[in-house]
């Protein structure tokens, strides 16, 4: 197995025994990013200089038995988590040569840990996107098919994991945008709990909905990332002040129980939804019988106001992001097109110039939404249907410990087959967005293949702040599929 082939734990314990150094591994990735990326394309800016220099600064802590069991592993960060004195451009023409003075506390925790950044991951523009293709710099491709997308926005996180580009990577989630990707490319994708990890230094979409989580080759390495950024934050005051678990120990403790004693929800409106893949179906099936097989009892439930989810999320993420976009004007934040006359000119030119169509079309179903005479028709009604969504969920979790479901009703799709056609798009987040606009988490695992052999992930969602159990769940999930070993050939 050649170095950046390794998950994180493997690495460590490779670095831990002096088998490799943190400049070796980080070589060994550098490498696999000159000879493969220009076919993915995952990564937006690499910063060869400061990754050696990190990897150099790994090797001295390991030499001293300071090492964290992330010091020297080589991590990916999604390009919309500042990072000082790197590009954050968010994938876009209005960000394209921002360079923060200040990190992200993710960032700051992870490097704190002795990680190491080979660069910054394509996305979809400002996170607007379930397919990446919406990036206005760069195309991403799936490393299982390079015809296909890797699904987003995090699809350049995704893909950079899968393709052995990266040993684990961030992303951001805030409709599903991690773990619809991670269930396209074939890796663990994790969005916590709302207020579980800081959000401060991520560039913001729908605030109310974003959360930065770990997409891994692993559900181990999704724990172990877990533990390193979650904690609370006084900067972000949306971050919840709540201990951090030992998510690994809890994730294997009563190994030789498996999942005797544990109740799993099959929500009718998931299970019975319209559109979805017959392979994607079987795969999820197949799952489901996995986890029964360890020990789990399904148990119906019901969420009755799914059929709205997609409705209110595209209310309420877009009026949102109208509000957070406004900053971008030319004059205090983004590009500047001084080409107007006047003040209003200038903002015009630089916001039909820095901004994508999908950004646009966001920004403009926002405002009308937040307009005067719509507001109550509009973002109040989503609102509400938000409360009765959470409360579903509440439900559902009094007769279960978590719920599965597919992560997204198709295998990956080819590129450029749904453009001009917004609204599929929006579609393919049907399963995901309710955890967003609930708040709880939710992950991503490989559950098996296509016929044309494109990952299928399988949902877990649980309990506000108890992503314990969805680890443990997954962890013994995943040992009992064994899928976690296939990667793409590239």
């Amino acid at each position: 197995m050649s170095l950046q082939e390794m998950t994180l734990t493997e690495a460590h314990g490779l670095l831990r025994d002096k088998k490799a150094s943190a400049r070796e591994l980080t070589e060994a990735v550098l490498s696999r990013i000159e000879a493969v990326d220009g076919k993915v394309g995952a990564y937006i800016t690499v910063d060869k200089e400061g990754a050696l220099k990190q990897a150099d600064a790994a090797d001295a802590r390991l030499a001293k038995g300071e090492a964290h069991p992330l010091t020297g592993l080589p991590v990916g960060l999604k390009d919309l988590l500042c990072t000082e004195g790197v590009k954050t451009t968010c994938a876009s023409k209005m960000l394209k040569e921002f360079v923060p003075t200040y990190d992200a506390t993710v960032v700051t925790r992870l490097k704190e840990a002795g990680a190491v950044f080979p660069g910054k991951l394509n996305m979809d523009e400002f996170a607007m996107g379930s397919t990446s293709e919406h990036s206005a710099l760069q195309d991403t491709r799936n490393p299982w098919d390079l015809t296909r997308f890797p699904g987003g926005s995090s699809g350049g996180s995704a893909a950079a994991v899968a393709a052995d580009l990266c040993l684990a990577a961030l992303g951001s989630d805030t409709g599903g945008s991690i773990r619809q990707p991670a269930s396209h490319c074939g890796i663990v994708g994790m969005k916590p709990t709302y207020g579980r990890v800081s959000r401060y230094g991520l560039v913001a979409f729908a605030s109310s909905l974003d959360q930065i989580g770990p997409m891994t080759k692993t559900v181990e390495d999704s724990a172990l990332m877990m533990e390193a950024i979650c904690g609370h934050d006084p900067k972000d005051s949306t971050s919840v002040p709540k201990e951090v678990p030992a998510f690994r120990h809890l994730m294997k403790e009563g190994e030789d129980k498996g999942l005797a004693g544990m109740t799993v929800g099959i929500p009718a409106e998931y299970w019975q939804a319209e559109g979805v893949d017959p392979e994607v179906m079987a795969a999820v099936t197949k799952g489901k019988e996995v986890l029964e097989s360890l020990g789990a009892r399904c148990v119906p439930v019901s969420l009755p106001h799914t059929e709205y989810a997609v409705a209110a999320y595209y209310v309420i993420a877009p009026s949102e992001a109208s509000s957070n976009l406004a900053r971008y004007d030319g004059i205090r934040y983004g590009m500047s097109e001084r080409g107007g006359e006047d003040l209003l000119s200038i903002y015009k030119t630089t916001r039909s110039e820095g901004f994508g169509d999908e950004v646009k079309r966001r920004i403009i179903i926002g405002t009308y939404a937040l307009s005067s005479g719509y507001y109550d028709a509009y973002y109040k009604k989503a609102s509400q249907v938000r409360t009765l969504i959470l409360e579903d969920f509440k439900t559902a979790f009094s007769a279960c410990d978590f719920i599965i479901s597919p992560a997204a009703p198709t295998p990956a799709g080819k590129i450029g087959e749904a453009e001009g056609d917004p609204l599929s798009m929006y579609l393919s987040d049907i399963f995901t967005l309710s955890a967003n606009l609930a708040g709880i988490p939710g992950m991503s695992v490989p559950c098996g293949f296509t016929g044309d052999g494109l990952p299928v992930g399988l949902q877990l969602l649980g309990r506000h702040f108890d992503e314990a159990t969805l680890l443990k769940a997954a962890w013994h999930f995943e040992r009992a599929a064994g899928l976690s070993g296939k990667r793409p050939a590239l």
